[in-house]
């Protein structure tokens, strides 16, 4: 004889639609208001916060998914000629991170001292961190100072604390603490002039006129695709001097085949070349990196500039 019994269903605490509506508005409502998930929402850069950390100095994001860390280093007083080099032409130490499939990849550029240079490598060394040049970008000035160049991949958090010990071992000053930022004083030269002779756009920064040029075609390192932003884009400065003069240096990024044009064409129009060599390891394609300086009329460097940028290829 067969018993047929009556198939219960399992209790829920729920047995109104509205009720169910209500019990998902409150969830919702609690994973919205989780701080860890709102400040995730509210701010992208969030996931930085343990590098910055690890720093001990905020970061400036930048494009690509890329946060730099400036580092200038104002405690130098250091002079090219009558020239008194101010941090943002010369002398600004930065290391920007960059996250990867495997973790992060982080490069930079510190400037140093002479006695700063055997610590600092060490200790890089010692953490982790590979140095991928150590060389001048001036000549002739005074003090000389030495810029080392880092190119490494690992755990971000471990690279960012590492490169922190390093610098913590030289006289470079900590961040800014003011509560809010000087007056911006005039520039002293024709910015607008400047830029038409260039045929770009500048931004100013501690009284200099900076401007940055990628190249056309992608960069890689170790596979991975690497942002301007990292340092493989031209890089040009102008500080003032007096008058409609100023001061440039900065640094070229180039192929091997662009060399000699451009370092022609900058000889040519009064613009001497400091320096050529390279800053990465396992780049690709291989590049090379000149640096250069002049004092005269800021217009008249700015075209010759325009001239040795046509011999590259660099983003319109």
């Amino acid at each position: 004889m067969i018993t047929y019994r009556p198939v219960v269903a399992p209790f829920h605490p729920f047995s109104t639609k509205p009720e169910i509506m209500r019990a998902l508005a409150i969830l919702l409502a609690t994973v919205l208001t989780c701080p860890a998930l709102v400040r995730a929402q509210t701010d992208p850069n969030a996931k930085w916060k343990p590098v910055e950390d690890a720093m001990g100095r905020p970061g400036q994001p930048q494009a690509g998914d890329v946060i730099r860390f400036a580092m200038p280093r104002k405690d130098l007083h250091v002079t090219l000629g009558e020239v008194a080099i101010k941090p943002g032409l010369a002398l600004g130490s930065w290391a920007a991170f960059v996250h990867t499939e495997h973790g992060a990849m982080v490069m930079g550029d510190l400037v140093l001292t002479e006695d700063e240079v055997g610590p600092v490598m060490r200790n890089l060394q010692e953490g982790g961190i590979e140095i991928s040049a150590v060389h001048n970008h001036l000549i002739g000035e005074s003090p000389h100072v030495v810029y080392l160049h880092i190119a490494s991949h690992g755990d971000a958090v471990k690279m960012a604390h590492a490169i922190h010990d390093a610098v913590a071992l030289t006289r470079t000053p900590g961040p800014d603490t003011g509560s809010a930022p000087a007056a911006s004083e005039p520039l002293g030269i024709d910015q607008k002039a400047v830029e038409e002779a260039l045929g770009r756009s500048g931004k100013v920064n501690g009284g200099i006129l900076q401007f940055g040029v990628p190249r056309a075609e992608n960069v890689t390192e170790e596979g991975m695709v690497v942002p301007p932003s990292m340092g493989v884009g031209t890089a040009i400065n102008f500080q003032p001097t007096g008058g409609t003069k100023a001061a440039i240096t900065g640094d070229f990024v180039l192929l091997g085949k662009e060399v000699n044009p451009v370092m022609k064409a900058l000889q040519e129009n009064g613009i001497e070349v400091t320096a050529v060599h390279s800053h990465m390891l396992m780049e690709e394609p291989r590049l090379f990196f000149m640096h250069f300086w002049a004092n005269d009329d800021a217009v008249k460097l700015a075209k010759g500039l325009k001239i040795a940028l046509d011999h590259t290829n660099s983003k319109k």
